[in-house]
């Protein structure tokens, strides 16, 4: 038996040598771009769980994509574990760039959404201080500049939502669904802009912040935990110098508009920032959950990307109109039609112009040319279009404002000009209608 074993135990110890190697790209594999939990009411006390989970698809391991993964669903007051579900994954699909021109060949995301419906029956939901769902997964990509052992940091996949009933009533709610995420990379010292807003089925009041993203409690030893742990969960650890309100380094640095969920950052430092925030949504004044989102945004230095520029000439004068000090009056019989110009130094710039009223909705003026391209050989400087005003607007009155917008092509995102308008504006006169006949009188 002795030599039995010696002889066999080399082969054991080679297979198991060679499973441990097999299963190690996907333990260590380095993929998670960002990602989000969303819950919606179907009907009656069915919901719909999703996880959109953001895949490296350029260097995550193709073993890390997982078929399944689990969402653990806890009450929030005294974090017992109520339901774990299996979410199989229903899609896989590339993010889409904002403008595909500005495609790179270093950024490639995959967004993978794994869901399944849940029921949530009100005797076993309707806890007054609510629930909260995680899923945890390792690891994040390892060449992520701005926290600390990028290739060992985990996250938590995170959302709150309230009671199913509420005062002895059904309480349905659908968790808000935010934009769809940037495929887009930002250059370099310029401007970098992005509408990470979202939309509530039910109305609710949404409010937007920063927030440092989550590590949770996977590892690269287990990368994937079979269900998720309760709360709380670590944060993942910001480089020196860096905080929730200096995610990513830049002048400014990265910012969030509360209301609209707008992103903005002019980054001074290039590489790949992971960056969270949260969403919060309240109900008549009162808080009633929350979704969490990580992501992660590529800075690159890009070509000089020169600004478009539109002038509005007013008839009769060589001067262009002057923001905030001239007021158009549009007066009966009087001229209703103004000339645009809009252009751009950089060769081959493809211009698109667009309105955006500012304090009214309607009647709005129409543009005669809405784009086209300048400096490019047999096309020329400068672009002409009329911006014409109705002859049935009237603003009573009021100075009503309209911004004028000329946007370019450039990479990573548009550069813009805009021109604000200010203007008063009488109908023209409604004469009597005419009568006309083509009948021949008797």
């Amino acid at each position: 038996m002795a030599i039995r074993y010696a002889i066999f135990c080399p082969f054991r110890l080679l297979a198991l040598l060679l499973l441990l190697l097999a299963a190690a790209p996907a333990a260590w594999a380095t993929h998670l771009v960002g990602g989000e939990l969303d819950l919606q009411h179907r009907e009656g006390n069915t919901y719909q769980l999703t996880l959109n989970l953001y895949f490296d698809a350029l260097n995550g391991n193709a073993g890390a994509l997982d078929n399944e993964l689990t969402a653990s669903i806890f009450d929030r007051a005294t974090n017992a574990r109520l339901l774990d579900v299996e979410l199989p994954l229903t899609s896989n699909t590339f993010v889409s760039y904002t403008n595909p021109a500005c495609t790179s060949p270093t950024l490639l995301t995959r967004r993978l959404v794994y869901s399944r419906s849940v029921v949530l029956l009100p005797q076993t939901y309707a806890s007054a201080a609510g629930y909260y769902v995680a899923v945890e997964r390792c690891c994040r990509n390892v060449s992520i500049s701005n926290i600390v052992s990028p290739g060992d940091a985990a996250q938590a996949f995170y959302l709150e939502f309230p009671a199913v009933v509420r005062g002895g009533r059904e309480f349905r709610n659908s968790t808000p669904r935010l934009f769809p995420p940037l495929g887009d990379y930002a250059c370099l010292g310029e401007l970098f802009t992005y509408e990470f807003g979202g939309q509530d089925a039910d109305g609710d009041s949404l409010v937007y912040e920063l927030a440092t993203p989550l590590n949770g409690h996977a590892s690269v030893a287990v990368p994937r935990p079979t269900v998720a742990t309760p709360a709380p969960y670590p944060p993942i650890r910001w480089n020196p110098g860096l905080s929730v309100d200096r995610q990513i380094p830049g002048s400014p640095t990265l910012t969030i508009n509360r209301r609209t969920g707008r992103l903005e950052v002019r980054p001074t430092q290039v590489g790949l920032f992971v960056f969270g925030l949260r969403c919060q949504e309240y109900r008549r004044g009162v808080k009633i959950g929350e979704v969490r989102r990580d992501f992660q945004l590529k800075v690159i230095q890009c070509p000089i990307n020169a600004r478009p520029k539109v002038l509005l000439q007013l008839p009769g004068r060589p001067a262009p109109y002057r923001a905030g000090l001239d007021t158009l009056r549009l007066r009966p019989g009087g001229p209703r039609c103004f000339r645009l110009r809009f252009t751009d130094t950089d060769p081959s710039s493809a211009l698109t112009l667009s309105m955006r009223p500012v304090n009214f909705t309607s009647p709005l003026p129409t543009l005669s040319v809405l784009q086209g391209t300048v400096r490019r050989p047999g096309s020329p400087d400068t672009l002409v279009s009329e911006l014409c005003f109705p002859a049935c607007l009237n603003t009573k009155g009021q100075v009503y404002l309209l911004d004028v917008v000329v946007a370019d092509n450039g990479c990573s995102v548009p550069k813009r000009d805009t021109v604000q308008v200010a203007f008063t504006a009488q109908p023209d006169p409604n004469g009597p209608p005419t009568l006309r006949t083509t009948a021949t009188p008797p």
